[in-house]
């Protein structure tokens, strides 16, 4: 069966479908086995998940992307990099290297993607063309190497999950950036670049190198999820069987609701090149769910990571997640955290000018033009990297410490909220795709901190 049939492709919601009551079901317990279908590597949302799967007593599991060779060959870890890896986990790996994408994937003695895209220049890029062909012929590979791998790792997991334990599969895999020069020159100009720096996004998309990236990012971060329901599909038949039940959980961004002029509404990073993908993420879950798949990918705020500090700005909306916390009835605990960002502000700066800069961002003409759900993700424009990079140029530098940000402090309680949020929604799905915003985080966070 194929998830993502050409009907998905143009099935838009016209509004996001957002997670209102917190949930109040919880089927995962100790014994229970909590799947990481990714690496986990340093600050992400997917700690929050496994902090959350720790603290239900699960059995956790993860698996690696491999590393590679000096002549770019994928391999599992070493001993001591299993070690690293499953001390960082707090559980078992499967060590069969699950590395997603086809940038580095080639037939024996051709060029890999990568390869030839860094034969591309600054001066060249825009009109450079690609051999789709030979295109099709790496991502064909690849995606053959993944689904090996899959059905490798899925065999050893089977011997790991006892008959009639509930099953957590978590999908973490996201990005798909090629290593190719060229293409992070570009990217520091379209994500950061404001003036004379600027680059429109478009002008990216409309080149084959910006083909070539698209179709990565949906290898890494839509397809993968594809294998992951099929690859597993006689786990979840026994499991089933066997009185267990199965559920699986993705991560999405498309755009977030923050308390702007004290109501919410939703709004958006741009440009985000990644949006495609993680629309198609969400009809690989909503063809999932239609046949009995209990498949959900959870929009999620914006916060701070490793990957997302590519994108300057990403992080303001965040910042209006303290007005949240009020006006979902937070207490002495929510002022605790407005009291928290203001000790990480320099002198001569009030928390209170941070915010009216994040209300005037929020409320220009020139962000207005970004609220178009359907149209998502729009391309950038001049006028809107000047606002947005400038204003969270401004806003951390109204800091003591540029590595001690409220965007800091803020992400550590989203992600917190959104563990506790995921696990427990997931107990009792309500649909295949959610947005969880500033309303239902604040709402876990005063009740677990209540």
């Amino acid at each position: 069966m194929t998830f993502d049939q050409p009907g998905w492709h143009t099935a838009n919601m016209n509004s996001p479908i957002s997670l209102k009551q917190l949930p109040q079901t919880n089927i995962f317990r100790k014994g229970d086995v909590f799947v990481l279908f990714g690496e986990l590597f340093g600050r992400g949302y997917a700690s929050g998940l496994v902090n959350e799967a720790r603290k239900a007593g699960m059995d956790i599991v993860g698996i690696t992307v491999g590393r590679r060779n000096d002549d770019n060959t994928l391999r599992p870890l070493n001993d001591d990099e299993l070690a690293a890896a499953e001390a960082n986990l707090g559980g078992r790996i499967v060590n069969v290297p699950l590395m997603a994408g086809f940038d580095l994937d080639a037939p024996a003695g051709e060029p890999t993607p990568t390869e030839l895209l860094n034969k591309m220049t600054l001066k060249s890029w825009e009109q450079d063309r690609l051999d789709w062909a030979h295109i099709e012929k790496c991502r064909a590979l690849g995606t053959r190497r993944f689904q090996a791998a899959v059905a490798e790792a899925m065999a050893a997991l089977d011997g790991l999950i006892g008959d009639g334990r509930n099953v957590l599969f978590a999908h973490t895999m996201a990005g798909g950036i090629p290593r190719a020069k060229v293409f992070m020159v570009i990217a520091n100009r379209i994500y950061k670049g404001r003036g004379e720096r600027f680059m429109p996004s478009q002008a990216l998309l409309d080149s084959d190198l910006g083909k070539l990236i698209l179709q990565n990012f949906d290898e890494v971060s839509a397809s993968t999820f594809q294998h992951l329901i099929e690859g597993s599909a006689a786990i979840r038949a026994r499991v089933e069987a066997s009185g267990g039940q199965v559920r699986y959980s993705a991560y999405g961004y498309h755009g977030t609701e923050i308390l702007v002029d004290g109501r919410y509404q939703w709004q958006t990073y741009t440009n985000y090149t990644q949006g495609y993908a993680k629309m198609r993420l969400e009809r690989i879950a909503r063809a999932a769910w239609d046949t009995g798949v209990k498949a959900t990918v959870y929009n999620c705020p914006e916060i701070r990571t490793n990957s997302t500090d590519v994108f300057a700005g990403v992080e303001l909306p965040l910042i209006s997640l303290l007005h949240a916390l009020k006006h979902e009835g937070g207490g002495a605990w929510a002022e605790s955290q407005w009291q928290a960002c203001r000790a990480l502000l320099a002198d001569g700066h009030t928390l209170e000018d941070v915010l009216q800069k994040i209300a005037d961002f929020q409320g220009s003409e020139v962000m207005q033009g970004f609220r178009d759900f359907a149209a998502w993700p729009q391309p950038n424009s001049q006028a809107q990297a000047d606002l947005q990079i400038g204003t969270s140029d401004d806003i951390v530098q109204m800091h003591q410490d540029r590595a001690a940000l409220i965007t800091d402090l803020l992400s550590s309680l989203v992600l917190e909220a959104s563990g506790t949020l995921i696990l427990r929604e997931a107990s009792a799905p309500s649909g295949p795709v959610l947005w969880l915003n500033h309303d239902i985080v604040a709402r876990q966070l005063n009740q677990l901190h209540a």
